[in-house]
């Protein structure tokens, strides 16, 4: 078994166990809010980076034994647009390095089995240059395995929660809570890669939305391998080719560039945003 084997199959052990670490019985999230030195307690917005950070910080102490038990270095991202947002280095051999990240996203409520989605990074200057240490904590190629560890929650209806409002501390078990009904997995990144980018109009790699397939790392390139999402990602929008019309664009696609490459688009996994 090789090291990013061995990290992968104890990294998918570990998140099974994170669930009762931040929800109750029924599956609310156990954070409330924020507490002030007057014992008012404040309500969290829903706000899907505010969740994200909030459950990062607590994670993290399970993150640290995680690493402690099986001798790795837990190196924390030093600017906050850097990727990755942990960095596991073997305590044994400083060469050997694992990129996790966590994506949180909520679950569509008109339709249960498809999420938000989630960005997977950039595939802008380090991702095409290897050795750069632009934006980032190590070079990219430097790492063994890039990871994502997941969280799909789901966001509680807006009416239930009023931000506007401080409680008692008294009153915190009664408090809604923002998020629910948690699903913890871990997987490569670009197994769960889509041939789009992300939201907004940075340079991110956009995931696939399909909760089954995201769990399971059936994204558009895991039949084609890692290779295919390296060249993809590295060449999005800047290749141009003439349609039979004798118009140009730009391949932003991934069956338009795989058949470019003369590759077998047989192995293109298609996005299920329609199934059940």
């Amino acid at each position: 078994m090789t090291e990013k084997e061995s990290f992968s199959r104890k990294l998918v052990e570990f998140v099974t166990e994170l669930k009762g670490h931040v929800s109750t019985k029924d599956g609310q999230w156990t954070v409330k809010g924020f507490v002030d030195i007057f014992e008012n307690v404040y309500t969290i917005s829903s706000d899907t980076k505010i969740v994200s950070k909030i459950l990062e910080i607590h994670l993290f102490p399970q993150i640290l034994a995680f690493a402690q038990a099986n001798e790795y270095k837990v190196v924390l991202a030093t600017h906050q647009n850097y990727y990755p947002d942990i960095s596991f280095v073997k305590a044994s051999d400083e060469s050997i390095r694992f990129a996790v990240d966590f994506k949180t996203t909520y679950r569509n409520p008109k339709k249960p089995h498809l999420c938000n989605g989630f960005t997977l990074g950039s595939h802008g200057a380090y991702f095409e240059n290897r050795t750069s240490t632009k934006n980032i904590q190590f070079p990219y190629g430097s790492y063994s395995g890039h990871f994502c560890l997941g969280i799909i929650y789901d966001r509680a209806v807006g009416a239930t929660i009023d931000e506007t409002k401080a409680h008692k501390i008294e009153e915190l078990h009664s408090i809604a809570s923002v998020a629910s009904n948690f699903h913890f997995f871990v997987t490569e990144k670009w197994k769960i890669a889509s041939d789009k980018g992300g939201s907004g109009n940075t340079a991110n790699i956009g995931s696939i939305n399909n909760i089954a397939d995201i769990v399971s790392g059936r994204g558009m390139f895991s039949k084609l391998g890692e290779h295919w999402f390296d060249e993809y990602w590295m060449n999005y929008k800047k290749i141009t080719v003439q349609d039979e019309n004798g118009a140009t664009k730009k391949i932003s696609n991934l069956r338009e560039f795989v058949a470019y490459k003369n590759g077998d688009v047989s192995l293109v996994v298609d996005k299920r945003n329609s199934e059940e």
